[in-house]
């Protein structure tokens, strides 16, 4: 049980920046730092309120993944947003939800899967947003009749739809591998389907965790594909059915994260670092019974590597507010979870432009 102790704990830890010496202090690189709004979700707050709190973290990058968090979807609207975060010194990188109209994820608010695509490339392009970052669904995507494969096929006729006005924007339409929904290897195979002239990946960290894949060999098969991030670490360790996965900040789980930024730097160094911690909770993979692969793509050699991890984490006390504070609690452990990690990849790490 996350304990009141455990609660406070991690509060002092992302309220001290590490103290280093100047010796012992990471250069700066080129690699741009930010944060997906849905990191502090349980705040509520609009595009404006968000851009604030990233000047306040120093981030190079606002990463505004729900179309939601807009007051307004109107151009002169969007424009105030971009001038104040131009004010700022802050990029905005914009994204939505699913574009797979047979998937589970998939909600009409918007329209059609084809209409929410038009949508989210107008508004990138109003605020200067070089992507549009969309996803396919979830893992109950891969019980669906067809599996996976035709969910793909019915995102990327979406896509191809699109394609024009992608180009014509100027905006690249960023596929993340979300919740469980694509291998890496699958995300591939989509982008090249719609074709990566226009299309390219969200690399999520966290998530590679849910397709049983370790995140190293995720940036290797996305990397030169990457054009936006959700940046979160993972804590995996064994059960007597397969194996818990945990998502944490980076630099409490599992992921070498000097070797993912020297990766990063190689592979895709114009793609910013946006965090995206969701902490608390552990999810269940099964996969020593036969029936689970019945829904995934084994493949041994990075199916390996996954267990590796396992063998190396061990189990983490969850998060669980409960009372009449737990927004409050929800809000507080959020906006730590979200400090801890700017302050690990930036001061440990060495990542992000600003001082």
């Amino acid at each position: 049980m996350f304990t009141r102790r455990h609660f406070l704990a991690s509060l002092a830890a992302a309220s001290l920046a590490p103290k280093l010496s100047a010796e012992n202090a990471k250069p700066r690189t080129k690699i741009k730092l930010g944060f997906d709004n849905f990191s502090i979700r349980a705040m509520g707050w609009k595009a404006p309120q968000l851009l604030d709190h990233a000047a306040s973290l120093k981030c190079d990058v606002l990463f505004i993944s729900d179309l939601d968090a807009y007051d307004s979807l109107e151009d002169a609207a969007l424009a105030e947003v971009r001038k104040k975060a131009a004010d700022l010194g802050i990029e905005i990188y914009a994204g939505g939800w699913s574009i797979c109209p047979t998937s589970a994820r998939f909600k009409m608010s918007w329209g059609s899967a084809e209409a929410l695509l038009r949508t989210g490339i107008r508004v990138a392009k109003a605020l200067g947003s070089p992507v549009f970052r969309c996803v396919l669904g979830s893992m109950e995507d891969r019980k669906t009749p067809g599996g996976i494969r035709a969910r793909m096929a019915d995102t990327v006729k979406v896509l191809k739809s699109c394609r024009s006005l992608a180009l014509d924007a100027g905006v690249k339409i960023a596929i993340e591998n979300h919740a469980g929904d694509m291998h890496s290897w699958e995300l591939v195979d989509l982008i090249n389907e719609a074709g990566a002239d226009y299309v390219g990946a969200t690399l999520d960290s966290g998530n590679a965790t849910w397709t049983l894949e370790d995140p190293l060999d995720v940036l290797e098969n996305l990397g030169k594909y990457t054009y936006c991030s959700g940046t979160r670490d993972s804590m995996v360790w064994e059960t007597e059915d397969g194996a818990n996965v945990q998502w944490t900040a980076p630099g409490d789980g599992l992921v070498d994260w000097k070797k993912f930024a020297a990766r990063w730097a190689v592979l895709c160094p114009q793609a910013p670092v946006c965090i995206e911690t969701i902490s608390g909770f552990a999810k269940s993979f099964p996969y020593k019974k036969p029936e689970f692969w019945q829904h995934y793509d084994k493949r041994p050699e990075a199916f390996a590597h996954f267990e590796a991890l396992a063998k190396r984490g061990h189990a983490l006390p969850p998060f669980k507010p409960d009372g009449p504070d737990k927004k409050k609690l929800e809000q507080e452990y959020q906006t730590a979870q979200l400090a801890r990690a700017v302050t690990y990849l930036r001061e440990v790490i060495g990542l992000g432009v600003k001082a």
